[in-house]
Order: C-alpha cells, then structure tokens, then sequence
C-alpha cells in the first residue's frame, strides 16, 4: 500500500513560523524584563554586601588595640554611607555588648520592578571578633 501524499508542504512551514516569532517575542520580553529587575536590584544589594563587610572591619578595628571609641565607629559608619549608596534615614546603634563592639544598621530602599516596587531591607548587626582592649 502507497502512504498517501501531502501536496500542501509550504502551508504547514508558513504556520509554524509564526508561532516560532511568537515564541521569540515572548522569550525576549522575559529576558528584558529579567534584565530590567537585575539592572535595578544587583548594585543596591551588592553595595549592601560590601557595607556589610566594612562593618565588620569597623568594629573589629575598634575592639582591638589600640582600641577606638563607639563614637568613631559610628562617625566611621556615617562617613562611608555616601559611598555604599545609604539613604538619609539610615538608623545607626553602636554599643557595648559583653565587652564586644556591636554595631547595627537598619535602612530600607525601594527597588522598581516590572509591575511593582520592592521594598529592599537592609538590617545587619556586626559583632567584633575579639573582647575590647581595656
């Protein structure tokens, strides 16, 4: 028995071209809007993960000798938010804790995604690693 044969070969490709159009169309705005989203999101936590390790440095420095006050390390603090990118309203507590510098940092910023705005809470605590030189 012959199979029966297909006369009508270009209809079937033209139709599947449009859908590969399609397909293309909606990958690229996937890929954009992803690419929108990381545009905006990637250096606000990044300088959030750098600030998170210039704490830690501070603190470290004012717990051992020859030692520094709380009061340096929250101007220290203050001095760098510029550069990190804080915003005015940053909270800053300094204290000793146990007889270890402790220092936090709370600030919130918001982030604009595609079809909505995330709100970025940034909420670190750094403890030194050594006791304060007396």
């Amino acid at each position: 028995m012959r199979e029966p044969q297909h006369e009508c070969r270009g209809a079937r490709a033209r139709g599947e071209q449009g859908g590969a159009r399609l397909n293309f169309l909606i990958v690229a705005a996937l890929v954009a809007l992803a690419g929108y989203a990381a545009y905006n999101y990637v250096p606000v936590a990044y300088n959030a993960f750098l600030y998170r390790d210039f704490m830690q440095e501070t603190v470290d420095k004012a717990a051992f000798p020859p030692g520094q006050s709380l009061g340096w390390v929250e101007s220290q603090l203050r001095a760098k938010a510029e550069e990190f990118g804080l915003p005015d309203d940053t909270a800053y507590t300094v204290q000793n804790q146990d007889n270890h510098v402790v220092a936090r940092v709370r600030w919130s910023r918001p982030i604009p995604m595609p079809g909505f705005i995330y709100e970025y809470d940034f909420d670190h605590t750094a403890r030194s690693n050594g006791f304060i030189n007396p």
